[in-house]
């Protein structure tokens, strides 16, 4: 997956204090993180290919399974949180 994800315009990544945890807002939802998934998350900013960012975590944890985190973004993708452009 050489695509270069980031956050759908409609989407904010931001931490609810009220549920002490990362949360993505889109309108009329929320969906409530773990601290992997904002860590993958902050992350997509465009920029980094999905190659780029495992490494980037990797960096960060030990380890990082690249499959578990095509499998995140495609979920979100597929929930229309996070655009996955071509190339």
């Amino acid at each position: 997956m050489s695509t270069r994800p980031r956050l759908a315009r409609h989407v904010r990544l931001t931490y609810s204090v009220a549920r002490k945890r990362p949360v993505l807002l889109l309108p009329e939802t929320v969906v409530v993180l773990n601290e992997t998934g904002a860590a993958i998350l902050k992350l997509c900013d465009g920029q980094r290919t999905v190659p780029e960012i495992v490494a980037e975590l990797r960096a960060r944890y030990r380890e990082v399974p690249t499959d578990e985190v095509q499998r995140f973004l495609a979920g979100l993708a597929a929930r229309r949180c996070v655009e996955l452009p071509d190339g």
